[in-house]
Protein backbone atom coordinates (compact mmCIF):
# COMPACT_ATOMS: atom_id res chain seq x y z
CA UNK A 1 0.00 0.00 0.00
CA UNK A 2 1.22 3.52 -0.86
CA UNK A 3 1.13 6.58 0.99
CA UNK A 4 -1.77 9.16 -0.09
CA UNK A 5 -0.71 11.49 2.56
CA UNK A 6 1.30 13.77 0.19
CA UNK A 7 -2.35 13.95 -2.26
CA UNK A 8 -4.36 15.84 0.38
CA UNK A 9 -4.54 19.61 0.83
CA UNK A 10 -3.90 21.46 3.98
CA UNK A 11 -7.31 21.58 4.98
CA UNK A 12 -7.75 17.81 4.49
CA UNK A 13 -4.75 16.52 6.58
CA UNK A 14 -5.33 15.86 10.21
CA UNK A 15 -1.83 17.56 11.65
CA UNK A 16 0.22 16.78 14.78
CA UNK A 17 -0.79 19.79 16.31
CA UNK A 18 -4.50 18.75 16.08
CA UNK A 19 -3.99 15.24 17.45
CA UNK A 20 -1.83 16.69 20.13
CA UNK A 21 -5.29 19.12 20.98
CA UNK A 22 -7.47 16.50 20.64
CA UNK A 23 -5.77 14.14 23.39
CA UNK A 24 -5.00 17.06 25.47
CA UNK A 25 -8.76 17.67 25.90
CA UNK A 26 -9.51 13.90 26.13
CA UNK A 27 -7.19 13.36 28.65
CA UNK A 28 -8.02 17.02 31.06
CA UNK A 29 -11.81 15.07 30.75
CA UNK A 30 -10.43 12.28 31.81
CA UNK A 31 -8.52 13.77 34.85
CA UNK A 32 -11.48 15.18 36.11
CA UNK A 33 -13.52 12.22 35.76
CA UNK A 34 -10.53 10.41 38.20
CA UNK A 35 -10.50 13.55 40.72
CA UNK A 36 -14.19 12.68 41.26
CA UNK A 37 -14.05 8.60 41.14
CA UNK A 38 -10.35 8.27 42.74
CA UNK A 39 -11.42 4.69 44.04
CA UNK A 40 -11.50 3.90 40.09
CA UNK A 41 -7.59 3.38 40.46
CA UNK A 42 -8.02 0.41 42.38
CA UNK A 43 -10.44 -1.23 39.96
CA UNK A 44 -8.61 -4.93 39.22
CA UNK A 45 -8.82 -5.83 35.46
CA UNK A 46 -6.32 -7.50 32.94
CA UNK A 47 -5.12 -4.44 29.81
CA UNK A 48 -2.07 -3.30 29.14
CA UNK A 49 -0.27 -6.22 31.25
CA UNK A 50 -1.36 -4.40 34.08
CA UNK A 51 -3.82 -5.44 36.94
CA UNK A 52 -5.77 -2.24 37.90
CA UNK A 53 -6.58 1.33 36.36
CA UNK A 54 -3.65 3.01 38.26
CA UNK A 55 -1.42 0.15 36.21
CA UNK A 56 -3.04 1.03 32.78
CA UNK A 57 -3.09 5.07 33.15
CA UNK A 58 0.54 4.82 34.33
CA UNK A 59 1.21 2.79 31.16
CA UNK A 60 -0.12 5.36 28.99
CA UNK A 61 1.39 8.56 30.34
CA UNK A 62 4.87 6.56 31.16
CA UNK A 63 4.34 5.62 27.16
CA UNK A 64 3.84 9.10 25.90
CA UNK A 65 6.97 10.33 28.15
CA UNK A 66 9.16 8.16 26.74
CA UNK A 67 8.56 8.78 23.54
CA UNK A 68 8.29 12.66 24.45
CA UNK A 69 12.22 11.95 25.48
CA UNK A 70 13.10 9.84 23.07
CA UNK A 71 11.90 12.98 20.00
CA UNK A 72 14.40 15.18 22.40
CA UNK A 73 17.02 12.81 22.49
CA UNK A 74 17.07 12.80 25.68
CA UNK A 75 17.57 10.26 28.63
CA UNK A 76 15.09 8.45 29.05
CA UNK A 77 12.99 8.26 32.71
CA UNK A 78 12.64 5.89 34.55
CA UNK A 79 9.64 3.97 36.06
CA UNK A 80 10.66 3.88 39.23
CA UNK A 81 11.43 7.38 39.26
CA UNK A 82 7.85 8.59 38.70
CA UNK A 83 5.20 9.63 41.61
CA UNK A 84 2.06 7.60 40.11
CA UNK A 85 -0.17 6.82 43.46
CA UNK A 86 -2.48 10.04 43.46
CA UNK A 87 -4.63 10.66 39.90
CA UNK A 88 -2.85 14.43 39.84
CA UNK A 89 0.58 12.36 40.05
CA UNK A 90 -0.51 10.16 36.85
CA UNK A 91 -1.69 12.70 34.83
CA UNK A 92 1.25 14.88 35.43
CA UNK A 93 3.10 12.53 33.52
CA UNK A 94 1.37 12.83 30.73
CA UNK A 95 1.26 16.77 31.12
CA UNK A 96 4.82 16.63 30.63
CA UNK A 97 4.91 14.70 28.40
CA UNK A 98 2.40 16.72 26.44
CA UNK A 99 4.69 19.86 27.09
CA UNK A 100 7.56 18.10 25.61
CA UNK A 101 5.96 17.27 22.70
CA UNK A 102 4.55 21.09 22.19
CA UNK A 103 8.20 22.12 22.27
CA UNK A 104 9.32 19.57 19.86
CA UNK A 105 6.40 20.18 17.21
CA UNK A 106 7.56 24.38 18.13
CA UNK A 107 11.26 23.80 16.61
CA UNK A 108 11.43 20.40 14.63
CA UNK A 109 12.27 20.64 10.88
CA UNK A 110 11.10 18.26 8.19
CA UNK A 111 14.38 16.64 8.51
CA UNK A 112 13.86 16.22 11.88
CA UNK A 113 10.86 14.54 11.54
CA UNK A 114 12.22 12.16 9.14
CA UNK A 115 15.40 11.16 11.52
CA UNK A 116 15.54 7.32 12.58
CA UNK A 117 15.93 6.66 16.10
CA UNK A 118 16.90 3.41 17.66
CA UNK A 119 15.24 2.58 21.22
CA UNK A 120 13.93 -0.48 23.29
CA UNK A 121 10.88 -1.55 23.79
CA UNK A 122 9.09 -3.61 26.22
CA UNK A 123 8.08 -5.96 23.84
CA UNK A 124 9.99 -6.21 20.62
CA UNK A 125 13.26 -5.62 21.97
CA UNK A 126 15.62 -2.66 20.04
CA UNK A 127 13.42 -0.83 16.99
CA UNK A 128 13.89 1.38 14.98
CA UNK A 129 11.65 3.92 13.00
CA UNK A 130 11.37 7.48 11.95
CA UNK A 131 10.65 10.19 14.73
CA UNK A 132 6.97 10.98 12.67
CA UNK A 133 6.27 7.71 13.58
CA UNK A 134 7.16 7.32 17.06
CA UNK A 135 4.69 10.39 17.20
CA UNK A 136 2.22 9.16 15.45
CA UNK A 137 2.45 5.75 17.59
CA UNK A 138 2.32 7.55 21.16
CA UNK A 139 -0.75 8.89 20.65
CA UNK A 140 -2.77 5.62 18.95
CA UNK A 141 -1.29 3.51 21.31
CA UNK A 142 -2.87 6.05 23.56
CA UNK A 143 -5.97 6.45 22.21
CA UNK A 144 -6.31 2.56 21.71
CA UNK A 145 -6.45 1.80 25.72
CA UNK A 146 -8.15 5.01 26.98
CA UNK A 147 -10.85 2.72 24.99
CA UNK A 148 -10.63 -0.39 26.42
CA UNK A 149 -10.12 1.43 30.00
CA UNK A 150 -13.54 3.18 29.23
CA UNK A 151 -15.17 0.18 28.30
CA UNK A 152 -13.21 -2.06 31.10
CA UNK A 153 -14.91 0.91 33.62
CA UNK A 154 -18.51 0.90 31.82
CA UNK A 155 -18.70 -2.47 31.97
CA UNK A 156 -18.05 -2.38 36.01
CA UNK A 157 -20.52 0.37 36.20
CA UNK A 158 -18.21 3.43 36.29
CA UNK A 159 -20.02 5.19 32.95
CA UNK A 160 -17.82 8.72 31.85
CA UNK A 161 -20.40 11.46 31.14
CA UNK A 162 -19.14 12.89 28.00
CA UNK A 163 -18.81 11.19 24.46
CA UNK A 164 -14.67 10.32 23.68
CA UNK A 165 -15.28 10.92 19.70
CA UNK A 166 -13.19 13.17 17.95
CA UNK A 167 -16.15 14.09 15.57
CA UNK A 168 -18.07 16.01 19.07
CA UNK A 169 -14.24 16.95 20.58
CA UNK A 170 -13.86 21.22 20.37
CA UNK A 171 -10.54 20.15 19.06
CA UNK A 172 -10.58 20.19 15.04
CA UNK A 173 -13.62 22.71 14.87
Amino acid sequence: MTSQAGTATAAAALNFSELLDFVETETEQWRAWFRQHPEALDVKLELAMNHDVRGVLFHIFFVELRYAERLQEKPESTADALPKQSVDELFDIGARARKQFREYMARATDADWNKTISFQTLSRGMYSCTKRKSFAHTFLHGMRHWAQLATALRERGMKTDWSHDILFAKALQ
